[in-house]
């Protein structure tokens, strides 16, 4: 089984989703059912015009999106309760909303080089970002968030993946998230998280877990 998770490292939802699935696959593991399963993920930009260097605090874009700091102050408060749920502690008065293309490239950099640990790189830059008030378009802090997902320097030092993931030169790299870019548009993903099953089964949102556990072990069983 192959599942492609299409994903924004800023999108709250796709954090919550993230966990609502590993919980899920979890659940299946501890019910005996065995997933041979491939994951990947699948870069998309909800604010590619986001400005690479110059992160604004999430309440201020938030307000700037939805017409007033009421507005946003409500979203990010729902969003919080809700990720709080799913045992993620949001600390969204904290947060900076940045450009995500240098944390995609540090994902496409992970699946290449070592890519049993790309969900745990996900994982950790979303911490970064809703957790701990890091800028995620800074390359230090991506660094760090690779390190402490399990990257060692044997695979690559730190200069040499700073200046990786801040190259804009048009690489391997840039064109493996382009063909994300091309691969979502094909299959209709317009929204995140989604996630696509076999190329053929696309479970949109951030599902329940049980919703998780019943669509895959039903995959699975087939």
């Amino acid at each position: 089984m192959r599942v492609e998770i299409v994903t924004d490292l800023v999108c709250p939802w796709c954090y919550i989703g993230k966990r609502r699935f590993d919980a899920a696959l979890d659940r299946l593991g501890a019910d005996g059912v065995t997933l041979d399963l491939q994951v990947a993920y699948r870069a998309f930009q909800l604010d590619p015009r986001a400005p690479l260097d110059s992160p604004t605090p999430v309440r201020e874009a938030y307000a700037a999106k939805f017409g007033s700091l009421e507005r946003a102050d409500k979203i990010l408060a729902e969003d919080t309760h809700v990720a709080a749920q799913t045992g993620i502690e949001f600390r969204m008065q904290h947060a900076l909303r940045a450009n995500t293309m240098r944390a995609h490239r540090l994902l496409k950099i992970v699946a290449t080089r070592a890519p049993l640990l790309v969900s745990a790189t996900n994982e950790s830059v979303m911490r970064a970002y809703f957790s701990e008030g890091r800028d995620i378009g800074d390359t230090s802090t991506l660094v760090e968030c690779a390190r402490r997902a399990g990257l060692g320097t044997d695979i690559a030092d730190d200069e040499m993946l700073a200046a990786e993931i801040a190259s804009t030169a048009h690489d391997d790299i840039s064109a493996a998230i382009e063909a994300d870019f091309a691969w979502n548009q094909a299959n209709d993903v317009t929204a995140v998280p989604t996630f696509v099953v076999n190329d053929s089964l696309s479970i949109p949102g951030a599902q329940d877990t049980e919703t998780f556990v019943r669509l895959l072990g039903r995959i699975a069983a087939q």
